[in-house]
C-alpha cells in the first residue's frame, strides 16, 4: 500500500492541521507546568492580586485623605480650646499675671485697692483654689463696677466674704478722695490646675503607738 506524503493533501487540510498544532501548542504553554508561559501566566495572576490589594488599600486610604483637611480644622479648633481653657485656668498660680489684672480691673474702675494678702491654696479634686483678701474703697457704684469687671475677665475670679460699710463717722487709715463712700474686705479666689510649688495635701493622721508594758 503506498503512504501518502503529507504534501498530498489537499491546502486546506494541511492549514487545519497547521492551525490545530498551534492550539495545541499554547495551551500546553499556559497550561503545562514548568513551561515558561505556564510560569508566566502564574506570576501575571500573583501580580493582578497584589494590584487589586494595592488598589483596595489606596481606596481606604484616599477616604483619610479627603478627611485630612476635616481633621486639620478639628485639631486647630481643638487648640483654640485649649488656649481658652489655660487662660480661664492655667497650668501655673501665675500670681503675677493675676495681680496685674486685678490692678487693671481696680484702675479701670475708679477703685483703690489698699491691701492683698495671700491665703492657703486648697486642694481640690481636679485644681486648686488660690484665695486673697482684699481690701478697697471707692464709691459705691464704682465697686459695683470693679465686681463686674472681675466677672468679665479671661480667667476666672470668684469673689465672696464681702464685709463692706460706709465711711460715715469712719476715719480710714488711708487718705481717701472725696467722692469715696465705701470701703470693705472680700475674698478673691482665683484657680489653676498644678501646684508645683504648695504642698501636698496632708495626708490621715497614723495613730500613736501604745506603749509596752513594763515588766
Amino acid at each position: 500500500m503506498a503512504s501518502i506524503s503529507f504534501k498530498e493533501f489537499p491546502w486546506y487540510i494541511q492549514a487545519l492541521v497547521f492551525v490545530a498544532l498551534a492550539i495545541l501548542l499554547i495551551a500546553a504553554g499556559l497550561y503545562v507546568p514548568g513551561l515558561p508561559v505556564s510560569t508566566a501566566r502564574a506570576d501575571l495572576g500573583v501580580l493582578h492580586d497584589q494590584d487589586t490589594k494595592l488598589n483596595q488599600e489606596v481606596s481606604a486610604l484616599q477616604v483619610y485623605e479627603r478627611r485630612y483637611a476635616e481633621f486639620q480644622q478639628e485639631m486647630a479648633a481643638l487648640d483654640k480650646q485649649l488656649e481658652t481653657l489655660q487662660q480661664i485656668v492655667p497650668e501655673d498660680k501665675e500670681t503675677d499675671e493675676f495681680m496685674r489684672l486685678l490692678e487693671g480691673a481696680a484702675a479701670a474702675s475708679g477703685v483703690q485697692v489698699r491691701k492683698l494678702t495671700a491665703q492657703n491654696v486648697i486642694s481640690r479634686d481636679y485644681h486648686y483654689d488660690m484665695p486673697f483678701v482684699i481690701q478697697v474703697d471707692g464709691p459705691y457704684y464704682d465697686i459695683v463696677d470693679f465686681f463686674a469687671r472681675l466677672s468679665r475677665l479671661s480667667r476666672i475670679i470668684n469673689v465672696g466674704d464681702l464685709r463692706f460699710d460706709t465711711l460715715a463717722g469712719v476715719k480710714s487709715p488711708y487718705p481717701v478722695r472725696p467722692t469715696t463712700t465705701v470701703t470693705g474686705t472680700c475674698t478673691v479666689t482665683t484657680f489653676f490646675t498644678t501646684n508645683a510649688s504648695a504642698a501636698p495635701p496632708p495626708g490621715p493622721k497614723r495613730p500613736a503607738a501604745s506603749p509596752r508594758p513594763v515588766n
